[in-house]
């Protein structure tokens, strides 16, 4: 049975451009309200812009999601103003390339503090929404380089691989709250932060072939596809 996404929200974390403005199209497609998060407002706008011209719903959230407070600030503002949540997309991600002999403090708390702590806050802020909705989804956006070891990307391989890990923890503990957790785990997508991180790369998908996955993911998959995590290749 499909679930429906008409009458609720989803949130889409990384929303400004790349793999969540694609995300946040397509399920707005689809009939969802889209709450976009990210840092940069002015990209968000140019999103909730393109969204309303096709007949839809979004409302723009600045925020950072390494930031627990101002993550649990921006769910308030979600939950008082838009329709109640029923996905949640967690997509907002960085990466630092370099060898790990050259990788700082810094360098590691900021890759450490998007993907992997940031994917935290935003679940656990709006778990009860999910679970008092009577169920939803949450789709993780993490990587390959979360199944396996990548060169030179010490602290992003640390993070997709608990993004991972963080997924199938939650799809059992959630599993009789109906709500089902997903990963899915691209390759190389054509975005601004491939080309700005890892120069040279040769990216084989865009960044709309992942967002059909996270639709699917968002409803046609079924209440037992929960755990999983989707390996997406061009």
């Amino acid at each position: 049975m499909s679930f429906a996404l008409a009458g609720g929200t989803a949130v889409v974390t990384g929303a400004s451009r790349g793999i969540g403005r694609a995300i946040a199209l397509a399920l707005a497609h689809v009939g969802a309200e889209v709450a976009l998060w990210a840092r940069d407002h002015r990209a968000l706008r140019q999103v909730v812009n393109e969204i309303e011209a096709a007949g839809g719903r979004a409302m723009a959230f600045e925020v950072d999601v390494s930031d627990a407070r101002r993550v649990d600030e921006a769910a308030d503002l979600v939950r008082r103003s838009m329709a109640p949540v029923r996905v949640i997309v967690n997509n907002a991600g960085n990466v630092v390339r370099k060898p790990t002999i050259a990788t700082t403090d810094a360098d590691w708390r900021s890759v450490i503090g998007v993907n992997l702590d940031g994917t935290f806050h935003v679940t656990r802020a709006f778990l009860g929404d999910l679970t008092g909705n009577g169920g939803g989804r949450v789709i993780n956006i993490a990587s390959i380089a979360g199944r396996e070891g990548t060169p030179l990307l010490a602290a992003y391989c640390a993070a997709k691989h608990g993004v991972v890990g963080l997924t199938r923890s939650l799809a059992e503990e959630l599993r009789a709250a109906k709500v089902c957790v997903n990963a899915v785990c691209p390759g190389s997508v054509d975005t601004a932060m491939l080309r700005e991180g890892m120069p040279g790369a040769r990216p084989d998908m865009t960044p709309e072939d992942i967002a059909r996955t996270v639709v699917f993911l968002a409803t046609d998959a079924p209440d037992a596809l929960t755990g999983s995590c989707i390996d997406v290749f061009g």
